[in-house]
């Protein structure tokens, strides 16, 4: 079927058809457009989305566990397949919406072109049909003025009045009106016949011509519609494998999750290193009571107000459950269990050891550079690499010396690691002190084994430690255990303070230079002490930093320590 020869006459129609499916064009343009942008704005969010969800720097340990892997590695799949729908915006701006943008502005000049060239025809046929009329008009004219002649001269000739002049002259103007009609008419019948001619040639022809042209342009911009229509969806097709790739890769994370392993993981990071608490042991106050009123007097005058004190309900804290010092942690990580920090010493030995390589490997890099400046002096100055020499030398000496600090540390960490075996037995203080008494001297000579120096790096590891002989109780608030009902311990001899002690650690109690103070529980080899102030102050020191006084002592220094804590308190 042809345009030009079915709809030769809806010229006017055929121009608002092709108007109309070229704005569709740019209606479709703008559609893959706004999807365009939808997908950059998707992708945009789901990027921000995995970006938001990234493991922070203070959140890297969670690395070690399964499921928290599976977790981030999704999160980088999830950021791949944003960048696929990218993908689907960039094809689709450069494959469609360029090409469409273009191909409109092509369209419109060739519909452009040629709606003129059938305007043009048009227009020529109509200046034809105007100059026909004329003719006719003209022919008509003429011949109409003949007959008017023709009448004229009948009636001069008719009649007799009239002289024979009169009636030549009337003859001679009716032929010449009849040459004049005869002339129009000619002209009128050649112009017709041209008119004819150029009415079929428009019709048959040049019409049909133009709107064959039209029809083509028509076809092909519907052919380019549906070439944009299938790239559309071959646009969301080509990069279908990658993200199937990306749901793999999710669900590949996912089954590689293994909660044994996570559990076991559990253990590595929190495990202290501590052996349980052994068993309480019968604690035979009937043996106590035996004792001299000389010794016991002070104990008993410190009883007496046992009722008072657990009316206060003052709370006694357990190691193991003890707030953390908010503050900064020690270097030597000595607030953490020995175990753990065993692990963060050894990390942080590991982490040193990688600087030093790193500069070791500078520093032969730069010793061949000098050697090859020295053999050939053109190429450089083989003292300007000294300053760098001589500055890596410093870097390794201080990480040398860094490292080692740390290995001492870990040394003696790893010493006071107890190694597994039979539980140790919990026995009262005062129940071995009155059978065995442990001579003063060799309690001091282990401390100052553990502790040559008050430097305070150990006070925290050694907090921690305590958790090996205290036994925890029922706690109400998850950190702290009140029991106002619990007997307060005897005193079982005195102690000087040798250095000060803040005691920041809950549990401890700071004491001053020279303070003395009661011993409540001897150092059981975990380098502490328990002591009481008075009947509501008690905790920890490093048995370091006093020199103990146990029974066998104390009855000597006994009056004057009782005067000294009463002017104190």
């Amino acid at each position: 079927m042809s345009w030009g020869t079915e709809l030769w006459d809806q010229f006017d129609n055929l121009e608002k058809h092709t108007q109309w499916g070229i704005d569709f064009v740019e209606k479709y343009t703008k559609f893959v457009k706004e999807r365009s942008e939808i997908e950059l704005n998707y992708a945009r969010q789901i990027r921000n989305l995995s970006k938001k969800y990234q493991p922070k720097k203070k959140e890297e340990d969670e690395n070690k566990y399964t499921w928290c892997r599976a977790f981030y590695s999704t999160l980088n799949e999830l950021n791949d397949y944003a960048g696929q729908h990218e993908v689907i915006a960039e094809n689709m701006t450069s494959h469609i919406i360029a090409d469409l943008t273009r191909y409109a502005q092509e369209v419109k000049t060739e519909r452009k072109s040629h709606f003129h060239d059938g305007r043009k025809a048009q227009q020529q046929v109509e200046a034809s049909w105007k100059q026909l009329e004329s003719c006719k008009r003209k022919f008509e004219r003429d011949c109409k003025e003949a007959d008017r002649a023709q009448q004229y001269f009948e009636k001069m000739d008719a009649d007799i009045n009239v002289t024979k002049a009169d009636v030549e002259k009337a003859r001679q103007q009716a032929q010449m009106r009849h040459q004049m009609a005869s002339d129009s008419k000619n002209e009128y019948s050649s112009y017709l016949q041209k008119f004819n001619q150029e009415q079929n040639e428009h019709y048959y022809t040049i019409i049909p011509n133009i709107f064959q042209k039209i029809q083509a342009m028509e076809e092909k911009r519907i052919e380019r519609m549906g070439e944009s229509l299938k790239t559309f969806a071959e646009v969301d097709r080509q990069i279908l494998p990658i993200i199937g790739k990306c749901l793999d890769g999710m669900t590949q994370v996912a089954e590689s999750i293994e909660p044994k392993n996570d559990s076991s993981q559990v253990i590595e990071s929190y495990k202290s290193g501590f052996e349980p608490p052994g068993d309480v042991e019968f604690e035979d106050y009937g043996q106590a009571m035996k004792r001299t009123v000389s010794e016991t007097s002070l104990n008993n005058s410190r009883s007496d107000n046992k009722a008072e004190r657990s009316s206060k309900g003052k709370s006694k804290t357990l190691w193991p459950f003890i707030k953390k010092n908010k503050g900064s942690n020690p270097e030597d990580f000595s607030h953490l269990p020995p175990e753990q920090r065993r692990k963060k010493l050894q990390a942080k030995i590991d982490d040193i050891n990688k600087d030093i390589q790193k500069e070791m490997d500078q520093r032969d890099a730069l010793t061949k550079m000098k050697e090859v400046y020295i053999k050939n002096p053109q190429m450089g100055d083989p003292n300007s690499v000294d300053p760098r020499l001589g500055e890596i030398a410093n870097n390794i000496e201080k990480l040398q010396v860094e490292a080692q600090k740390f290995e001492g540390w870990l040394a003696e960490v790893e010493g006071r690691m107890p190694v597994k075996s039979d539980p140790p037995r919990r026995t009262s203080v005062l129940y071995e002190t009155q059978n065995s008494t442990p001579p003063t001297t060799n309690n001091n000579n282990c401390a100052q084994d553990r502790e040559s120096s008050p430097d305070g790096s150990y006070t925290e590891e050694q907090s921690s430690e305590v958790q090996s002989k205290v036994q925890p109780e029922t706690a109400e608030s998850g950190d702290e255990f009140d029991d106002p009902d619990e007997e307060m311990l005897p005193t079982i001899g005195t102690c000087k303070a040798l250095y000060p002690f803040e005691g920041h650690n809950e549990g401890t109690i700071a004491v001053t230079e020279g303070e003395l103070l009661y011993v409540i529980e001897e150092d059981k080899g975990d380098g502490w002490t328990r002591v009481r102030r008075n009947e509501e102050e008690e905790g920890y020191v490093p048995t370091s930093y006093v020199e103990v006084f146990l029974d066998s002592n104390a009855k000597e220094l006994f009056s004057w320590t009782r005067v000294y804590l009463s002017e104190d308190s």
